[in-house]
């Protein structure tokens, strides 16, 4: 019974992650991000270790493409994809509206190329139309009728570079978490991914001397740490990989569009930055295909186990 929302978990993850973008995060930027990294995914790694001893003999069950899987989730979606987003918008000073945003719209496109290419899954044609009409929603609720702002100085190269990196790592990391997730439970598979970020971070803040910088890390901070592992950290990824378990990559990177959907509505009720009627078009046009896409039924055969009809 619970499959049959599969997709709605997907999107509240997504919209915990709005949540943290806009309320929790921005008290972390006087940190190295590699450090901020480190420490969340740390943190939530120790939270699951308990889950994690029951399950130790599962691990003999993994394969090197598993192992390879979870190496690659960590690695695009745990590591590079924040990484570099934050860097990005380092370069244009969080304009929010800017190429960094646009950029990141490429992300489902990223995401349903590597999808067919990897876990060969076949889409409908329907799909490309709700699919373009996710996409299209995104770009009018962020941007409305206004141009994306891509004066950035010399630094306009160097945010778009970065944004199109963060876009390809976190589509290549739905496509890796959906083929990481084949041989085991939701619950070992967020620890897995959590555990390996850290590994793939202590050796990044190693090798650049930003372990020093922990001493920096006030109070308040450390409160903020501990919201994220509780929340739109360990608990979202969580409920993700609950939801990508039981749908298929393609639909999963679509209901991650809820995302700046929630971005855009924390701006409007923290900040008043109010939307004006083609943003909030953009919001419905989303919002309707979103839930289209989300009906899209995942089907099992011979043929595939990822196909959809």
């Amino acid at each position: 019974m619970m499959k049959k929302f599969a997709p709605l978990f997907v999107i509240t993850a997504a919209a915990l992650w709005g949540v943290d973008g806009i309320i929790l995060r921005p008290s972390l930027y006087t940190l190295p991000v590699s450090l901020v990294v480190f420490i969340e995914s740390s943190i939530v790694a120790l939270i699951l270790s308990p889950l994690f001893i029951k399950q130790i003999p599962k691990l003999k069950e993994l394969k090197t493409k598993d192992w390879l899987s979870f190496g690659g989730v960590a690695l695009f979606g745990g590591a590079i994809g924040t990484m570099a987003i934050t860097k990005a918008l380092f370069y244009v000073d969080f304009v929010n509206l800017s190429i960094v945003i646009l950029i990141q719209k490429l992300q489902p496109l990223f995401a349903i190329l590597l999808a067919a290419i990897i876990l060969k899954e076949r889409l409908p044609k329907i799909f490309f139309l709700w699919a373009a009409g996710a996409i299209l929603g995104a770009y009018l609720m962020t941007f409305g009728t206004n141009l994306p702002n891509v004066n950035a100085g010399d630094k306009t190269a160097y945010a778009a570079l970065f944004a199109l990196i963060a876009a390809l790592s976190f589509g290549s990391s739905t496509v890796f978490s959906k083929r990481a997730l084949k041989n085991v439970g939701f619950e070992l598979g967020t620890y897995l991914r959590f555990t390996i970020t850290s590994i793939i971070m202590l050796i990044i803040i190693l090798s650049f001397g930003e372990i020093k910088s922990i001493a920096e890390i006030t109070a308040a901070q450390i409160l903020i740490f501990l919201v994220i592992a509780f929340t739109t950290g360990g608990l979202a990824i969580f409920l993700y990989y609950f939801g990508l378990k039981n749908v298929t990559a393609s639909v999963a990177t679509i209901c991650e569009l809820a995302f700046p959907l929630t971005a855009v509505i924390l701006e409007y009720i923290l900040r008043d930055n109010i939307l004006d009627i083609v943003q909030w078009t953009g919001v419905a046009i989303l919002l309707i295909s979103i839930f289209k896409v989300s009906g899209i039924r995942v089907q099992r055969n011979r043929n595939s186990n990822n196909t959809i009809e």
